[in-house]
């Protein structure tokens, strides 16, 4: 089912999904696997797989996505991204979702391998996501989904800038919006009256990590360019030696964050569940009577 049918099936209701990653060793694949079948509690709409870390892990990519679709029975969005792939490399991709029956793509530019500090755009492979976009959308049949920055991508000049590259993207064939990691939902409800007056009027999906580990969140935020509001990060450095006292901070403001985006109409919630499903399922409980079903 691709996204324009999923929306359709939930016009008036909220869309819940969420990204898992594939492991790195071939031996945590079943506690993967356990990890969703686990999270069908919170009746997802689809799970999102990552491509790993500079372009790799695509054909673990390829079989979890495959798994996830054709096993266990939840519909599933894999990633591609334009990181050390030609045209070539891509379309070959495609016709192996075609394939495995993987009907959406989460199109990006993707994250420079590690030890390259800036993306490089491959000889014959595409310079951005929104040419990736062009491309898939003109060579295949699939739904596509668009990152969004609340808080602007960090080579972004401006978030004015970032949306009317956002907008290329629509343009180009996406036809939904998935947004990074965020925590101060003013950014986001910002960012979402931006886009509507630059007419892009898709879906936009918030994604909404749980802080569950200080050090591991620290390292995403620089990546991603993400701010930490003062208080929050307040909080979480006093109890930085105390596992336990940060995992309920993290829990209980995502609570507290999820609960303020379904108040204030958003299209759903897309979970970073890092492949886990406890702490995911003890927030969708929280919130789970304000979660238009």
């Amino acid at each position: 089912m691709k996204f324009s049918d999923i929306y359709n099936n939930k016009k008036g209701k909220h869309i819940i999904s969420y990204e898992v990653f594939p492991p790195k060793n071939d031996m945590d694949f079943n506690s993967l696997y356990r990890t969703i079948e686990d999270l069908k509690d919170i009746n997802p709409d689809y799970v999102s797989v990552t491509y790993g870390a500079g372009g790799s892990n695509r054909n673990r990519t390829l079989e979890i996505a495959s798994t996830i679709k054709n096993k266990i029975g939840i519909e599933v969005v894999a990633h591609l991204t334009c990181v050390n792939a030609t045209v070539h490399d891509t379309d070959l991709m495609l016709e192996c979702f075609k394939k495995e029956n993987i009907e959406n793509v989460l199109a990006l530019r993707g994250d420079p391998p590690q030890g390259q500090e800036n993306f490089t755009q491959t000889i014959g492979g595409f310079a951005y996501a929104s040419e990736l976009i062009a491309h898939i959308s003109k060579n295949g049949n699939f739904g596509i989904a668009a990152a969004g920055y609340p808080e602007k991508h960090p080579e972004a000049a401006s978030l004015e800038a970032d949306v009317e590259n956002l907008k290329r993207k629509i343009d180009n064939g996406a036809t939904n919006v998935i947004t990074q990691l965020f925590f101060n939902n003013d950014s986001f409800y910002r960012y979402r009256d931006l886009c509507g007056k630059k007419n892009i009027n898709v879906k936009i999906e918030p994604g909404i990590m749980p802080i569950l580990n200080f050090k591991s969140i620290q390292r995403m935020v620089h990546l991603c360019g993400a701010k930490i509001p003062a208080k929050l990060l307040g909080d979480l450095e006093k109890n930085q030696e105390n596992i336990s006292a940060i995992k309920k901070i993290g829990i209980d403001y995502a609570i507290e964050q999820i609960a303020n985006l379904l108040d204030n109409q958003v299209d759903g919630i897309h979970f970073y569940a890092m492949n886990k499903s406890e702490d995911i399922k003890s927030i969708y409980n929280a919130v789970k009577s304000k979660i238009i079903r």
